[in-house]
């Protein structure tokens, strides 16, 4: 989870508002493609794509890191309000992103550092202990970082006196444990929700704002180092993102958009595929929901402290139909199209591409069923009370989307090889479905 690939911050030249006015500028086009598809500018067009779907994960992660900085400058439940809403609309293009990782090694070398799951939140804050489930014999469960200046995980005593985006990024796996994750998201969603102590039952962590007062009104301790500790991981997220977006830009000598365009083309469509299958299967499918449903374990479902679990399945889904079809809608509304592989599939066998689309249309129809029943106005039903023991519906609802999954990753591997790749074997992270 250490990311060898981590540079020192780029310093930009452009504001957060430049890239919405520019931003599509600088990726596909947003008009109708009319040019043929080939194998090489359907590469060229997925790089593109991951351009624009990192460069909006940046847009909202830096609206994020400034709502932080309102939180922790002034904490009023107006401002921690804020910046929860600023997460939510962070995961929207970021977990679309996540269908890039897999086939592509510098982005699953790197992702750890930004969307690592399950965590052990007591490495980092206080926890409930009667409330709390964390990994057995992780040393580091309890460490608490907020309120100490030294920890001792594994034998080993580290000076975390003073909370930086390097310490924290060094912390990740301290002791050995995976389950040790000091950054990324899902580091940022506790700070901001807290612990989730519902259970089964209905309700998001409800961390309180005075968490980050100061003086006598400052609620569990240690507030100034809660604040710090929140600035730090936020602009974490920020440098490793500006790091990516360089790495899918155009017209960058040796960067990885580069070295993947000038590659053969045929390389480049095995990784689309490689990696629309093993986010869908393994992943999705499997890690995400075969495995909190089977173990019925809110401890795994993925955006356990904000209950929003729902939008990140959902957003996964809608990333893998984005690599098929070579289209993106970016944070501004503006859409991006170009040549893809399912004009590359039609090329090969039409009724296959008409099967593939209509099962991710089904896929994400499964999923969207899933969020609006989270979301619903009138007794809703959130992940972590879906995977309840005795949830019929809820089992149902998560069980339709597995299966759509599970279906699609099987006409992904037959489009794979009409377009020459004999074993596209994708990831099935050891589930069998």
């Amino acid at each position: 989870m250490t990311n060898p690939f981590r540079p020192a911050p780029l310093t930009l030249a452009i504001t957060t508002a430049t890239i919405l006015a520019a931003g599509c500028a600088q990726s596909p086009s947003s008009a109708q493609n009319t040019q043929p598809a080939t194998r090489a500018n359907v590469v060229e067009h997925y790089a593109g794509l991951a351009h624009a779907n990192y460069e909006d994960a940046l847009i909202t992660a830096r609206a994020l890191d400034e709502a932080t900085d309102q939180l922790i400058a002034n904490p009023t439940d107006a401002n921690l309000q804020a910046a929860k809403e600023a997460w939510l609309a962070a995961r929207v293009p970021y977990q679309q992103s996540e269908v890039f990782r897999f086939g592509n090694a510098i982005v699953d070398d790197w992702e750890g550092q930004l969307n690592a799951w399950p965590l052990d939140e007591g490495l980092i804050d206080y926890v409930k202990p009667d409330e709390y489930q964390h990994e057995m014999g992780n040393a580091g469960a309890t460490a608490n970082i907020i309120a100490s200046n030294s920890v001792t995980v594994g034998g080993e005593t580290l000076d975390v006196s003073t909370l930086s985006p390097q310490l924290l990024a060094d912390l990740n796996e301290v002791g050995g444990s995976e389950a040790n994750v000091a950054t990324g998201y899902h580091a940022i969603e506790f700070l901001l929700w807290g612990q989730d102590l519902h259970g089964f039952d209905a309700g998001a962590g409800e961390r309180p704002v005075t968490d980050y007062a100061t003086g006598a009104d400052c609620t569990n301790g240690n507030c100034e180092r809660r604040g710090e500790y929140l600035d730090a991981v936020t602009d974490l997220l920020v440098t490793d993102l500006e790091w990516m977006v360089a790495q899918w830009a155009p017209g960058k000598d040796g960067n990885y958009r580069d070295q993947l365009t000038a590659a053969d083309a045929s390389q480049g469509i095995q990784k689309m595929l490689f990696g629309m299958g093993s986010l869908s299967l393994g992943e999705l499918a499997g890690e995400r929901m075969k495995v909190a449903l089977e173990a019925n374990s809110y401890e795994d479902e993925h955006d356990c402290f904000s209950d929003n679990t729902h939008n990140s399945h959902y957003y996964n889904g809608q990333g893998i139909q984005n690599v098929y079809t070579g289209t993106y809608r970016r944070v501004d509304g503006s859409l991006v199209t170009g040549p893809s592989l399912s004009d590359l599939v039609e090329q090969a066998n039409p009724e296959l591409d008409a099967r593939l689309n209509s099962q991710l249309d089904a896929s994400m129809a499964a999923l969207q069923k899933m969020k609006a029943r989270a979301e619903s106005s009138q007794d809703p039903m959130a992940f972590d009370e879906m995977i309840g023991p005795g949830n019929a519906e809820g089992e149902q609802i998560i069980t339709n989307s597995i299966m759509a999954l599970v279906e699609q990753t099987g006409s992904i591997e037959q489009a794979a090889h009409e377009l020459g790749i004999a074993a596209l074997s994708p990831d099935d992270a050891g589930h069998a479905f």
